[in-house]
């Protein structure tokens, strides 16, 4: 027995459908809910608001109790041999053959929908009893050429689609077909039983009248990465099953191109399928297998599909660059659709759940807003996250970034934003995390942390409580980067009590926040921070992440928490094999960065991006940190090409030399300010002055006294130009650009170099993190196949 199953599309649904499966799988319902913004169980099970008549909720009502219902059946059943659906349908077989996951099927259904239901002006009219050849001839001989064949449902079963008036037109020219075919030798079992039913919908899908709605849905898209089908699935558009890497063509071609059901299913019964299982409410699918056995379509047999029990090799996933492999060891290409580890498989479930993304990897935030609200809206579009970097930017700007990102996120895309360290100023570091707080931003990168601070406590628990059963919830997440066990003991344990009491007591949490907020870590997820772009410890991870691990359960258990905390890594991320060793380590999710950095989205000038694509692993140095100067707290930064860590270091040198800048010798005063500055250093005093007296008072009283204290503020000057330059791509001063990055940048160069994505402009956040996770997953999956002693048949 050959099997193949299949989903209905849009006109299956009808309130109380799913009844028998939503509540089985509440965490797919959450995920639902928080991508679309209502309650799904509601509409499917009473049609409540937004309900069951318009594409735009229907659609991800359909696609959900579909997919629930293929698990449901996949749990009791074998697997069968073919897939597919009708329409919207064959989402739910893509998702069932594993080309994408529940959260981006939600998503991309969602945003079908609403391109779907724009374009009004038209609509679908059924014909029944008359067959589809001959239907294209009655609309010949009447003139009428802008009305489509829209869904080949049987041989006596056509929808077409188009305008209004031309749909009325192709009635009538129908039922004076059928009026002079009655009694015809030719006609006589359909002719008497001709009916034009009109359906309710607001558009003529499946038609060229979409091509505006396939062309958006085309762009978006371009965000999504498609494996390849494990089990083989007919495409609507074609009859055949998807080719390798034609999922993304082939949805954007569903919306204009005709259903094409009765050849699908035709070709089925021709190639030995024996029985078809519908997933999904009603049946209207087993009723048409039912027709379609009786009178199946002519088939062109050129170029026949592989039959389904003979399938053919693993496809693989929608094309991604593929990394270069060493003889002797497997190639880091994209996942086969066979593969055992896939990069939705890598690392913790729980965390892709928690954060609403797709694979357990994000892109980290940098500063001055170089993780940009592009690069956000990118990540977020593609069913990844991105954390803007709000280091340097007034609050002001952070607000204007903020609503740009929400405006532009589809509704439940995932987002965040760094919530940045400010010991010098306390009071904009609870600013910050007001502003977060109002924007309802629910994750938050903490960075540059030393100790837990008030704003960081506030942020997170703001809106903690106990469930019913008593259990501590916590509302939003911290993800904190550590590199030292000290400050990862304070972000894994509970916020001290002494905190809790001051932030209870001057109102910035409730009593029950703060009790909720006793028995929780700070941070739920911890981000081991090794060699890095940056702010840097040069830790190495191999040394840290399993101290990190067992300091991390050591905690978890002290503490007794309900839900572990999650480790993660990030530093020197810039190739597949790094990426797969975080894994191996133990890492519960990876944190990019410096390879965002040289990206289409980075906020940051073209003349610096056209230096980051020539960077090899040898061209990052250290340098002191302009915001910790006088500490001699270190950066990474790119080497090549500037002379800034050179001048930077010498500068440090001059401060741990020299009282004060009246103690400079001639020879050195003239260095600074000829070569370095190009200004005086008095012009330099004055516009630091003025900035210190306008925004921090305190510190240009300080450096007034102490006139060791002032060298380091106008020493400092040159670290905050050095940044604004390169920023902005100044001509002719590329010697002093700063730039922070780590040698994870040069790997991802040779990775790419014999490819399109050797230039920067080829290069988009979500396409390297493609890369990158199913490098690391197809690595992983070579190695254990090596690894694995043969079985039976392999």
């Amino acid at each position: 027995m050959t099997v193949v199953w299949v989903f209905p599309g849009q006109g299956a649904q009808r309130a109380g459908m799913g009844a028998e499966v939503l509540d089985r799988y509440p965490d797919l319902v959450r995920q639902a809910d928080a991508i679309l913004g209502y309650g799904i169980r509601e509409v499917c099970l009473t049609g409540a608001a937004p309900g069951l008549t318009d594409t735009r909720s229907v659609q991800p009502a359909l696609f959900v109790v579909n997919a629930l219902s293929w698990l449901a059946h996949s749990e009791e059943h074998p697997a069968p041999d073919v897939l597919a659906g009708h329409s919207l349908g064959e989402y739910d077989a893509l998702f069932a053959a594993g080309c994408f996951d529940f959260a981006t099927g939600v998503r991309m259904v969602q945003r079908r929908g609403e391109l779907m239901s724009r374009a009004g002006g038209g609509g679908m009219l059924a014909v029944l009893g008359l067959p589809p050849d001959r239907l294209t001839d009655v609309l010949a001989q009447a003139g009428i050429d802008d009305v489509d064949l829209a869904n080949r449902n049987s041989a006596e079963q056509v929808v077409l689609a188009g305008p209004q008036e031309s749909l009325r037109r192709a009635a009538d020219a129908v039922r004076g077909a059928a009026d002079a075919m009655r009694g015809a030798a030719d006609a006589v079992r359909g002719a008497g039983r001709v009916r034009c039913v009109p359906l309710r919908v607001g558009a003529p899908f499946h038609s060229r009248h979409m091509a505006p709605a396939a062309a958006d849905f085309g762009e978006f898209l371009t965000g999504i990465s498609f494996a390849g089908p494990r089990i083989p699935v007919l495409s609507n558009v074609t009859a055949r099953p998807y080719p390798p890497g034609g999922v993304r063509e082939l949805l954007v071609r569903q919306i204009t191109g005709p259903v094409r059901w009765w050849e699908s299913m035709s070709r089925l019964l021709d190639e030995g399928v024996t029985d078809l299982v519908e997933i999904g409410p009603g049946r209207v699918l087993t009723d048409l297998w039912t027709a379609i056995r009786k009178n199946p379509a002519p088939l062109d047999k050129t170029d026949p599909p592989p039959t389904p029990a003979h399938r053919p090799p693993a496809a693989a996933s929608s094309p991604v660059v593929a990394a270069p492999s060493a003889p002797g060891r497997p190639s880091a290409a994209a996942s086969p659709a066979g593969a055992r580890i896939r990069p939705e498989h890598l690392g913790s479930a729980a965390f892709r759940a928690d954060y609403g993304v797709r694979y357990a990897y994000l892109a980290g935030s940098m500063y001055q807003g170089i993780a940009s609200a592009d690069l956000v809206v990118r990540m977020g579009r593609a069913g990844l996250m991105g954390f803007f970097g709000t280091g340097g930017l007034r609050p002001d700007e952070i607000d204007a970034a903020l609503r740009d990102i929400r405006d532009r996120l589809p509704a439940g895309a995932a987002f965040g934003v760094n919530l940045l360290a400010q010991p010098a100023d306390p009071a904009a570091e609870r600013e910050l995390a007001e502003l977060l707080l109002r924007h309802g931003v629910r994750h938050a990168e903490a960075a540059a942390f030393t100790a837990v601070t008030p704003a960081v406590v506030r942020f997170r628990f703001a809106g903690a409580h106990r469930t019913a059963d008593g259990t501590p919830t916590a509302v939003r997440h911290v993800l904190a980067k550590v590199s030292r066990p000290e400050v990862a003991t304070a972000f894994m344990s509970p916020p001290p009590e002494p905190l809790l009491a001051r932030l209870v007591a001057e109102g910035a949490l409730t009593p029950q926040e703060a009790d909720a907020a006793a028995l929780l870590p700070v941070a739920g997820d911890v981000c081991v921070e090794a060699d890095s772009g940056g702010h840097t410890d040069a830790g190495n991870p191999y040394a840290l992440m399993p101290a990190m691990l067992r300091l991390r359960d050591t905690l978890t258990a002290r503490h007794g928490y309900p839900r572990t905390v999650r480790v993660g890594a990030a530093g020197g991320l810039g190739a597949p094999e790094a990426v797969a060793a975080a894994f191996v380590l133990g890492a519960d999710f990876v944190l990019t960065g410096s390879v965002n950095q040289c990206s289409v989205e980075a906020g940051t000038s073209d003349a610096v991006k056209d230096l980051l694509e020539t960077l090899d692993v040898q061209d990052t140095a250290y340098a002191p940190a302009g915001d910790m100067f006088e500490l001699g707290a270190r950066v990474q930064v790119v080497r090549k090409g500037t002379l800034f860590p050179a001048r930077a270091n010498r500068l440090h040198q001059i401060y741990r030399q020299y009282d004060g800048l009246d103690a400079l010798d001639d020879a050195t005063r003239r260095t600074i300010e000829e070569r370095y500055f190009r200004r005086t250093l008095d012009e330099v005093w004055a516009e630091t002055s003025a900035y210190l007296r306008t925004h921090r008072p305190d510190e240009l009283a300080r450096a007034e006294r102490n006139p060791k204290a002032r060298m380091s503020q106008v020493f400092r000057w040159y670290f905050v130009h050095s940044t604004r330059i390169a920023l902005r791509g100044a001509p002719g001063e590329q010697v002093d650009y700063q730039i922070h990055c780590g040698p994870a940048l040069g790997a991802f160069n040779r990775l790419v170099a014999d490819t399109p994505l050797r230039t920067w402009r080829r290069r988009h956040v979500d396409t390297i993190a493609e890369l990158l996770m199913t490098g690391a997953a197809a690595l992983l999956d070579g190695s254990l196949r090596a690894w694995s002693p043969a079985t039976p048949g392999e």
